[in-house]
């Protein structure tokens, strides 16, 4: 049966828009491949490293905690305890020049009260006084003798707050050097291992990262991550880790 102009016309760019489509697709089929297979050509490993260290500094933090009717009671009272104190640390072997005195600080006392009809209302009785002195040093021993020396400080009737002293690293960028090597190192075998399994061979390195850096407690564990990481500041001896993640190429 014979067509009409219009239909054969309608047929050809029919045919038109379904090779461009086959055309298309294939493009599309051929870059998802090509995609898929550049996926293949490298591996990503993490590599991790620790290392037992030790703390090389103490930071103690010990003040007066006042109370006084009015401002200038609080304030007389910090001033007569300050001195007290520096006696009392100086006697624990910790000389001046570790020793650092904060701004002193006076704030209202309020406390909350309950009236006739029940309700609770803030009303200020008096005045809170405090100043603390900040204790730097490297002999841990004598800070660890001092804290406890302070308990019976206060027995004594002298208004003090201390904290637990913080154990640091001071040389922690060191360490984290090369706990990075370390870890690179270790990155390097587990690609290897990978790879040999593979029957493909571990290429040079494409990316790497610095994930977590961790200063734990001795026992206490922590999980990879690739940011954040923690710093215990209550234990002299400490483990370093690091995490590091590295991409390398894959050669036949």
């Amino acid at each position: 049966m014979d067509t009409s102009p219009s239909q054969r016309s309608s047929g050809f760019f029919s045919a038109i828009v379904l090779a461009i489509g086959a055309i298309v697709a294939a493009a599309v089929l051929g870059a998802q491949f090509r995609t898929i297979g550049s996926g293949r050509q490298a591996i990503t490993v993490k590599g991790l490293a620790e290392k037992e260290v030790r703390a090389d500094r103490a930071e103690w933090t010990i003040g007066v905690d006042v109370k006084g009717a009015t401002f200038a009671e609080a304030l007389a009272k910090i001033r007569k305890e300050l001195p007290e104190l520096r006696k009392f640390l100086e006697a624990q072997g910790l000389n001046g020049a570790a020793l650092r005195e904060m701004s002193e600080s006076i704030t209202p006392d309020m406390e909350q009260v309950e009236g006739p009809s029940g309700h609770w209302r803030s009303v200020q009785k008096g005045f809170n006084g405090s100043q603390s002195i900040v204790v730097t040093a490297s002999d841990l021993d004598l800070v660890a003798k001092a804290r406890k020396a302070a308990v019976q400080f206060k027995a004594d009737g002298h208004s003090i707050e201390y904290a637990d002293p913080q154990y640091l690293v001071s040389s922690l960028d060191q360490v984290k050097m090369s706990l990075i090597g370390a870890a690179t190192r270790d990155a390097r075998a587990r690609a290897e291992e990978f790879a040999k399994n593979g029957g493909v061979k571990a290429g040079r390195m494409r990316s790497a990262s610095q994930g977590a850096f961790f200063i734990l407690a001795p026992g206490s564990s922590a999980e990879d991550s690739d940011y954040g990481g923690s710093y215990d500041k209550r234990t002299v001896d400490k483990i370093a880790r690091v995490v590091v993640t590295i991409e390398y190429a894959i050669e036949p």
